[in-house]
Protein backbone atom coordinates (compact mmCIF):
# COMPACT_ATOMS: atom_id res chain seq x y z
CA UNK A 1 0.00 0.00 0.00
CA UNK A 2 1.35 2.94 -1.06
CA UNK A 3 0.91 6.77 0.66
CA UNK A 4 1.26 10.11 -1.51
CA UNK A 5 1.27 13.30 -0.15
CA UNK A 6 0.66 16.25 -2.79
CA UNK A 7 0.18 18.52 0.30
CA UNK A 8 2.87 19.71 2.84
CA UNK A 9 2.38 16.84 5.99
CA UNK A 10 2.75 18.55 8.73
CA UNK A 11 -0.11 17.90 10.85
CA UNK A 12 -1.80 15.14 8.81
CA UNK A 13 -1.49 12.02 10.38
CA UNK A 14 1.10 9.28 9.46
CA UNK A 15 1.71 7.11 6.52
CA UNK A 16 1.74 4.20 8.86
CA UNK A 17 -1.68 5.74 10.56
CA UNK A 18 -2.79 5.39 7.38
CA UNK A 19 -2.22 2.52 6.03
CA UNK A 20 -3.29 0.91 9.04
CA UNK A 21 -6.78 2.61 8.73
CA UNK A 22 -6.93 1.30 4.87
CA UNK A 23 -5.68 -2.29 6.38
CA UNK A 24 -8.49 -2.96 8.88
CA UNK A 25 -11.04 -2.24 6.42
CA UNK A 26 -9.60 -4.52 3.73
CA UNK A 27 -6.66 -6.53 4.73
CA UNK A 28 -6.61 -8.10 1.48
CA UNK A 29 -5.92 -5.16 -0.43
CA UNK A 30 -3.04 -5.85 -2.94
CA UNK A 31 -2.04 -3.01 -5.02
CA UNK A 32 -3.77 0.41 -3.19
CA UNK A 33 -2.52 3.67 -2.94
CA UNK A 34 -3.73 6.49 -0.67
CA UNK A 35 -3.39 10.24 -1.96
CA UNK A 36 -3.80 13.69 0.23
CA UNK A 37 -4.61 16.31 -1.99
CA UNK A 38 -5.37 20.22 -2.20
CA UNK A 39 -8.71 21.52 -3.27
CA UNK A 40 -7.17 22.12 -6.72
CA UNK A 41 -6.34 18.68 -7.63
CA UNK A 42 -9.24 17.37 -5.43
CA UNK A 43 -11.47 19.67 -7.42
CA UNK A 44 -10.38 18.42 -11.11
CA UNK A 45 -10.49 14.64 -9.98
CA UNK A 46 -14.60 15.35 -8.49
CA UNK A 47 -15.19 17.47 -11.95
CA UNK A 48 -13.33 14.32 -14.31
CA UNK A 49 -15.05 11.31 -12.70
CA UNK A 50 -18.66 12.60 -11.15
CA UNK A 51 -18.96 16.15 -12.85
CA UNK A 52 -19.14 17.78 -9.69
CA UNK A 53 -16.90 21.06 -9.73
CA UNK A 54 -16.05 20.92 -6.34
CA UNK A 55 -13.76 19.16 -4.46
CA UNK A 56 -15.36 16.43 -2.20
CA UNK A 57 -13.78 14.75 1.03
CA UNK A 58 -12.89 11.13 -0.26
CA UNK A 59 -13.13 10.25 -3.62
CA UNK A 60 -12.47 5.95 -4.61
CA UNK A 61 -11.56 4.72 -7.79
CA UNK A 62 -12.17 0.47 -7.90
CA UNK A 63 -9.87 -1.15 -10.99
CA UNK A 64 -11.16 -4.58 -10.45
CA UNK A 65 -9.70 -7.09 -8.09
CA UNK A 66 -7.89 -5.90 -5.05
CA UNK A 67 -6.49 -2.43 -6.92
CA UNK A 68 -7.67 1.08 -6.34
CA UNK A 69 -6.86 4.60 -5.01
CA UNK A 70 -8.04 6.62 -2.48
CA UNK A 71 -8.23 10.28 -2.80
CA UNK A 72 -8.31 12.46 0.51
CA UNK A 73 -8.96 16.32 -0.16
CA UNK A 74 -7.12 17.56 2.73
CA UNK A 75 -8.97 21.59 2.77
CA UNK A 76 -12.36 19.75 2.74
CA UNK A 77 -11.35 17.08 5.04
CA UNK A 78 -10.14 19.76 7.71
CA UNK A 79 -13.00 21.78 7.74
CA UNK A 80 -15.30 19.05 7.82
CA UNK A 81 -13.69 18.04 10.68
CA UNK A 82 -13.60 21.79 12.40
CA UNK A 83 -17.20 22.08 11.30
CA UNK A 84 -18.32 18.63 13.09
CA UNK A 85 -16.26 19.48 16.05
CA UNK A 86 -14.18 16.37 15.32
CA UNK A 87 -9.95 15.58 15.59
CA UNK A 88 -8.86 15.87 12.51
CA UNK A 89 -7.27 12.59 13.04
CA UNK A 90 -10.65 10.61 13.86
CA UNK A 91 -12.36 12.33 10.35
CA UNK A 92 -8.96 11.03 8.26
CA UNK A 93 -10.05 7.25 9.76
CA UNK A 94 -13.30 7.57 9.08
CA UNK A 95 -13.18 9.07 5.05
CA UNK A 96 -9.92 6.61 4.39
CA UNK A 97 -12.00 3.35 6.07
CA UNK A 98 -15.13 4.87 3.96
CA UNK A 99 -13.06 4.70 0.73
CA UNK A 100 -11.66 1.47 1.23
CA UNK A 101 -14.97 0.03 1.55
CA UNK A 102 -15.85 1.40 -1.58
CA UNK A 103 -12.66 -0.16 -3.28
CA UNK A 104 -14.18 -3.45 -1.80
CA UNK A 105 -17.72 -2.57 -3.39
CA UNK A 106 -19.62 -1.21 -0.20
CA UNK A 107 -22.04 1.33 -1.67
CA UNK A 108 -24.50 3.67 0.00
CA UNK A 109 -26.83 4.40 -2.77
CA UNK A 110 -29.58 2.74 -1.47
CA UNK A 111 -30.91 3.10 2.56
CA UNK A 112 -30.02 -0.73 2.80
CA UNK A 113 -26.57 -0.06 1.48
CA UNK A 114 -26.05 2.88 3.45
CA UNK A 115 -26.98 1.19 6.88
CA UNK A 116 -24.66 -1.93 5.91
CA UNK A 117 -21.53 0.43 5.02
CA UNK A 118 -22.00 2.56 8.27
CA UNK A 119 -22.13 -0.69 10.62
CA UNK A 120 -18.75 -1.53 8.72
CA UNK A 121 -17.04 1.60 9.64
CA UNK A 122 -18.20 2.16 13.29
CA UNK A 123 -17.08 -1.46 13.56
CA UNK A 124 -13.87 -0.51 12.00
CA UNK A 125 -13.18 2.73 13.64
CA UNK A 126 -14.06 1.60 17.15
CA UNK A 127 -10.69 -0.97 17.06
CA UNK A 128 -8.44 2.20 16.56
CA UNK A 129 -10.92 3.98 19.86
CA UNK A 130 -12.49 5.99 17.20
CA UNK A 131 -16.16 7.56 18.36
CA UNK A 132 -19.40 6.66 16.29
CA UNK A 133 -18.88 9.54 13.36
CA UNK A 134 -22.75 9.60 12.30
CA UNK A 135 -23.56 10.23 16.31
CA UNK A 136 -21.43 13.74 16.38
CA UNK A 137 -22.53 15.49 13.85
Amino acid sequence: MRVQYAVPRRGLPSARRLRAWAQAAWKDAADVTLRIVGAAEGRRLNRAYRGIDRPTNVLSFAYGGRRGDVVLCHPVVAREAREQGKPLAAHYAHLVIHGMLHLRGLEHDTRAGAARMERAEIRILAVFGVADPYTLQ
